[in-house]
This record gives structure tokens, sequence and C-alpha cells, in this order.
């Protein structure tokens, strides 16, 4: 059985901000709004969680899940060194559209799939995803949608394809970008991006001092 609660009124804010962290800490799954697209959630290092989540798309552990974070500061412990570059593209786009995917620490006790050591990191800019991320840790979040479907801009969006999956469902109204992030490899020698998304290439290469043509670069 799952609940819808309107982000949009206090009363309901309030109820379901409780109901996500208590689900979030049970190991359930929560739809949360983002900036980008809406997201189905889980806590970051309950690996059983994660796997409820894969199932529920219909993913399986080669399409890793990536981990939204509440504050540029959270990084620090999860990534194994943070290069300038990296500071570079979260001072200009954090939080915001920017999937940057970086080698994490090895310390980690997560289990987000067939990873090869790196975790995609993004801080979104939405009000109620931020307030959810900095009262519960990372969280595991992939877009609310089946695999091969459409990705969900609403709430309703996202109810109507993942259903029981998720037992809670955090209505912040339409995703404004409406769109995926960009994501830019940060493991590599130089920058590369993978998915041009909500970030335009140009702006990526204008953050960095460099070409928009490295960027694309094989």
């Amino acid at each position: 059985m799952s609940t819808v609660y309107d982000c949009g009124l206090p009363d309901s804010r309030s109820a379901g901000m409780s109901a996500a962290k208590n689900a979030l800490k049970a190991g359930r799954l929560v739809v949360l709004p983002t900036d980008t697209l809406y997201g189905i959630g889980a806590d970051a290092f309950d690996s059983e969680a994660v796997a409820a989540l894969l199932r529920a798309k219909g993913r399986g552990r080669d399409m890793p899940v990536p981990v939204l974070v509440g504050s540029w500061n959270t990084i620090d412990g999860l990534v194994y060194s943070v290069r300038p570059q990296t500071r570079d593209l979260i001072r200009a786009f954090w939080p915001g559209g920017l999937s940057l995917v970086v080698e994490q620490a090895p310390s980690l006790a997560w289990d987000l799939g067939d990873t090869r050591g790196t975790v995609m990191l993004r801080m979104p800019l939405h009000p109620v995803a931020l307030e959810l991320l900095r009262e519960v840790g990372p969280l595991a979040v992939s877009s609310a949608n089946v695999s091969g479907q459409p990705p969900a801009t609403t709430v309703e969006e996202a109810r109507e394809q993942l259903g029981g999956s998720a037992s809670v469902y955090l209505d912040g109204g339409r995703a404004e970008q409406g769109q995926a992030s960009t994501i830019v490899d940060l493991t590599g020698a130089t920058p590369r991006i993978l998915r041009e998304g909500a970030v335009s290439t140009g702006d990526v290469a204008d953050a960095l001092g460099v070409t928009a043509e490295s960027l694309s670069a094989q």
C-alpha cells in the first residue's frame, strides 16, 4: 500500500517527510521529486533496498544506481580523491542538473550494482529532495519509471508505472527541467560527457576551461 503526499501543503509535506524517512530506514522505496525528473530512492547503504529498486525498474546490476547528496561536503566522504576539476563542476552546477562519475572511496560499505569502483553523484536543485537528503543522508536514486518506459515528470506518471513498488510518493509538482541530468565522467585522464541533458556541453566546457570538442572525445 502506497500513499501520496502533496508537498505543496505544509501539513501534508511534514507528514510525507516523516513517512519517507521511516520508509527509507525500514528498507522500503520512496518516490521523490527532483529538478530534472522524478526519482525512486532507497537508502544508499541498504543493499537489499537497492536491489529492490533495481527490481522495481526491471533493471539489472549492469546498470548501477546513481546517488543523490544533500550538500557539497558530502562528496568528501564518498570519493577516493576529489580532483580540482570535480570541485570546479560542483561549484558551477550543484545543486542542479549535472551528475559526476567519480572513483568511490574503497571503504564504502554499499552495493549499488556493478559499478567497477565508481559512483555517479548529483546534488538536485529541489527543496523537497534536499530536505529529505539532509535528513537521511545519501540516497540511491534512479528515474521513477520502469526501464524502457518514458521517465516520469509528475508523481502521477511515476505512480502509474511503479504502483506499490514504492511505499511513499512525495508530490512536488511537475519536474522543472523535464529531462535527465547531464553526466560527466571524471574517472579518466580527461573529463568526458557520457550524456548531455539538463546542462549543455558548452556550459560544462566553460566551467572547466576546455573545448566542447574535447569533452566528446572517446
